[in-house]
């Protein structure tokens, strides 16, 4: 198979609303092309999109090992993290969701699906102290921005009492 010109008909068909079809070509050129990071993230996301996320799994893995380009590697780990919170397989979710973020610290995307992850592990503490983070980093609202400093000062701290 062509390479160049069927990654092209793979995004018109998923342009189109034509994913299972886009699948089809997409696998069949992963498997002609197994070492390719692009083929294999466009095969990762196609399955992800069509809710085969365990079919997804082993073609993020090999985007990522094979060096996918920096410009998609942050969007491949997050896929990969999240693919595998919605399987349930937490242990695995924190651990490429924390690489990903060693790789990439200002993911804020990442640390919001991270602290779903510490959620579902049970670290609520750590959960919900990301959040007020990325809370605090992201806004523009004044009424949140305006109590920074305390959300800021309770995020690292939520079990602090005063007397």
């Amino acid at each position: 198979m062509d390479l160049i010109n069927t990654l092209v008909e793979a995004n018109k068909l998923r342009a189109k609303d034509r994913h299972e079809d886009a699948r089809e070509l997409l696998v069949k050129l992963a498997a002609e092309y197994p070492t390719n990071p692009v083929v294999q993230y466009r095969t990762a996301c196609v399955y992800d999109f069509l809710g085969r996320e365990r079919d997804a799994i082993p073609h993020y893995h090999a985007a990522i090992e094979n060096d996918l380009p920096e410009n998609e590697l942050p969007q491949a780990y997050l896929g990969l993290g999240s693919t595998y919170r919605t399987l349930g397989q937490y242990a695995e979710s924190k651990k490429i969701l924390t690489e990903g973020l060693d790789r990439f610290p200002d993911a804020v995307e990442m640390k919001v699906f991270l602290a779903m992850t510490l959620y579902n592990l049970g670290e609520n503490h750590e959960a919900v102290s990301s959040l007020l983070k990325v809370l605090m980093d992201a806004t523009s609202d004044e009424g949140v921005i305006s109590y920074e400093r305390a959300i800021r000062f309770y995020a690292d701290d939520l079990n602090k009492k005063w007397d």
